[in-house]
């Protein structure tokens, strides 16, 4: 093989391992929960960057933010567990923002909902916490997912 051939090969795996990649991020998993209508409709939405329903009976760390009011965004971490008949999925999680909670202090909120697609949920959904209300899945929309530099 030439050495033009070679430099032109490694430059298509190169450019072929980039595509699977950013295609692979693109694709990873978000998961969005709108408590009292959600951010933009009155309430609150807690963003799980990189959560996906965990398999039942079994639990996996929740990290993301959460945004509520016109423009407040709070840095949020926890945990999130389905049930063992995989009805349930229950997020405890806790929130920072100084400007938000006050210097050194945390919003807690414990979530109970049906995941999307349950069938015969046997709950309502619910967030018993520092953001109260109903609770419900929400579909992960470009504008919610955008973080940005400056924020309440």
């Amino acid at each position: 093989m030439t050495l033009s051939k070679q430099f032109t090969a490694k430059l298509l795996s190169c450019a072929l391992a980039a595509v699977i990649t950013g295609a692979a991020h693109a694709a990873e998993p978000n998961y969005c929960i709108a408590v009292g209508g959600g951010f933009g409709g009155g309430g609150t939405s807690f963003i799980g960057k990189g959560f996906a329903v965990p398999a039942a009976g079994n639990c996996v760390p929740w990290s993301g933010f959460t945004k509520t009011a016109s423009t407040v965004i709070v840095t949020t971490t926890g945990t999130g567990c389905l049930s063992s008949n995989g009805k349930v999925l229950t997020v405890s999680v806790s929130s920072a923002d100084p400007d938000w909670f006050g210097a050194g202090q945390i919003g807690s909120d414990y979530i109970t909902l049906c995941p999307a697609g349950v069938t015969g949920c046997p709950i309502s959904g619910e967030d018993q916490g520092a953001f109260s209300g109903s609770a419900e899945p929400e579909t992960c929309t470009a504008a919610l997912l955008k973080l940005p530099a400056t924020h309440d």
